[in-house]
């Protein structure tokens, strides 16, 4: 499997001392946890919505950030890739390879708009004014 990108979860002084591992495909990104007992989780890219990056200030110290992603992926849901390095350079990766899968694979976002007297507590079920 050709990895584009692959690192650990960074500690302390932005060593990688962790058992925390990730790695990033064209398709898919993997999470690696654990020691003795391991788990690994996927999440399939064309399931990501939405990435952000927030950077404390010891983060930012350390060259190090946290890309949040929210997810339709049923098993991982909305899940961070913690303190990796040169993180704005993976997040925009990240970003690229998830609209370029969603685009091959024709998946599109549906956002909801919310309509008038879903917001106003004024209408019964008959959409009658109170």
């Amino acid at each position: 499997m050709d990895y584009l990108w692959q690192d650990r979860k960074r500690t302390l002084f932005g060593l990688p001392l962790s058992f925390t591992k990730y790695a990033l495909t064209e398709e898919r990104l993997f999470i690696e946890r654990g020691f003795l007992n391991k788990k690994e989780d996927e999440v399939r890219l064309y399931r990501i919505m939405d990435v952000s990056l927030s950077r404390s200030f010891g983060q930012r110290i350390f060259g190090v950030g946290t890309i949040h992603c929210c997810s339709a992926d049923k098993s991982m849901r909305d899940f961070d890739i913690l303190s990796i390095k040169n993180p704005k350079d993976v997040k925009e990766q990240l970003s690229e390879l998830v609209e370029k899968q969603r685009d091959s694979k024709r998946v599109t976002n549906r956002e909801f708009m919310t309509g008038a007297h879903d917001l106003d507590d004024d209408y019964d079920d008959d959409d009658h004014i109170h």
